[in-house]
C-alpha cells in the first residue's frame, strides 16, 4: 500500500480543520474522502510532529522485540523438543 501523505501532511490538516477550516472543504482541497479524514482524526489528533517521529520509532522498537520473542519461543520449543527424545 502506497502512501500520499506523509504524517507532517496529515498533521497540517488536521490543525486545518482545528484552525476552523470546514471538514469538506479540507477534503476537497487534498483530494481525500471524509471517512479518509475521519481515520486521520482518530489516529493522529493532537499529535505534533515530533510526537509521530516518537511513535514510529516505538512502532519499530515493539515490532522488533516481538520478532525476538518469536525467535525466542521458536529455539525454547526445538530444545524442548529435542531433549524430550534423548530420554
Amino acid at each position: 500500500m502506497r502512501k500520499r501523505f506523509t504524517e507532517q501532511q496529515i498533521v497540517g490538516v488536521l490543525k486545518a480543520s482545528a484552525a476552523g477550516t470546514k471538514t469538506g472543504e479540507l477534503c476537497r482541497q487534498y483530494g481525500i474522502s471524509e471517512p479518509t479524514f475521519y481515520k486521520w482524526k482518530a489516529k493522529y489528533s493532537g499529535m505534533e510532529v515530533s510526537d509521530l517521529k516518537k511513535l514510529k520509532a516505538l512502532e519499530e522498537e515493539n515490532r522488533r522485540l516481538k520478532q525476538m520473542v518469536a525467535d525466542l519461543s521458536l529455539d525454547n520449543r526445538a530444545l524442548k523438543d529435542v531433549l524430550s527424545k534423548n530420554f
